[in-house]
């Protein structure tokens, strides 16, 4: 979906031609050299709760800054949820790693004209420094900061009441806490999930592809802070070294989790599907 020159203001094509035999094709698109990116959401279940995180690009949504999200009308997505057993009604929680366009479609649906929850039971939480970073540049401009993400993806789930502004390591249950990663937004955090002694964390936008387990120091043309950005992923890929802990990026290609090995100054992905 994206130029890597672009979206990597630090990337050149040398630094890519020393890892194209492996980034190719599953990483980086051959035809075009452009990034192979998926845009996806994740559901969680806990004994006793149903959790959906990032709600993805969503439904009639006018995006100007992406055409590929424009006004989509695709079924795939809810068709998608259901196939994983689960209807709108059954979602108890959404929680959003952040509240970019991406992340936060499927919060809301059209229906008779005006934005509604697309999940009628749920709460969804919102960590309260990132809700007030995008609250206060929805109000001097409603588009042009976020698309138009805020007025028709969050701030109608708000005045239907369904919202919690929760603290960036604000807890649900036993099994799910969120965790601050601050940089690709001001308020963007990661999901941790604690279950029988094993762990994962989904982790949002902190990493967008395998090539910033490489080049730690990339930072995305789309990130608020990179200095932060760099900082924040350089601790978590330090923690996660050779871990047993696995990583969801929200980007990265099927299967998406694997774990973080160290190579030397950098760190490597391992995928699932290479080591089972």
């Amino acid at each position: 979906m994206f130029d890597p020159l672009r979206f990597y203001p630090d990337c050149t094509p040398e630094a890519l031609d020393a890892h194209r035999d492996w980034l190719e094709p599953r990483f980086v698109d051959p035809a075009t050299g452009w990034l192979n990116m998926v845009m996806q959401s994740f559901l969680v279940r806990t004994p006793h709760l149903t959790v959906l995180v990032d709600a993805c690009v969503g439904n009639h949504k006018e995006r100007r800054v992406r055409p590929a999200w424009n006004m989509r009308d695709d079924g795939t997505w809810l068709a998608n949820l259901a196939a994983a057993g689960v209807a709108p009604e059954d979602v108890d929680y959404v929680l959003c790693t952040h509240l970019h366009p991406d992340h936060v479609g499927w919060n809301t649906r059209l229906a008779n004209g005006r934005w509604v929850p697309t999940f009628p039971n749920a709460r969804y939480l919102f960590a309260r420094e990132e809700y007030a970073f995008w609250e206060g540049k929805s109000a001097k401009d409603a588009r042009r900061y976020d698309d138009g993400a805020f007025a028709d993806s969050v701030l109608p789930v708000v005045e239907a009441g369904r919202h919690e502004l929760v603290a960036h390591d604000h807890a649900l249950g036993d099994h799910i806490r969120l965790e601050p990663s601050p940089g690709h937004t001001p308020g963007h955090v990661s999901i941790r999930l604690a279950s029988r002694g094993r762990e994962a964390v989904l982790s949002g936008d902190l990493m967008h592809t395998v090539l910033q387990c490489v080049y730690p120091d990339w930072s995305s043309a789309a990130c608020f802070d990179k200095a932060q950005s760099r900082a924040t992923r350089r601790a978590f890929l330090e923690r996660h070294s050779d871990s047993s802990a696995l990583v969801v990026p929200a980007h990265f290609p099927a299967p998406t989790a694997g774990r973080v090995v160290r190579t030397g100054d950098a760190w490597r992905f391992r995928f699932l599907d290479a080591d089972g």
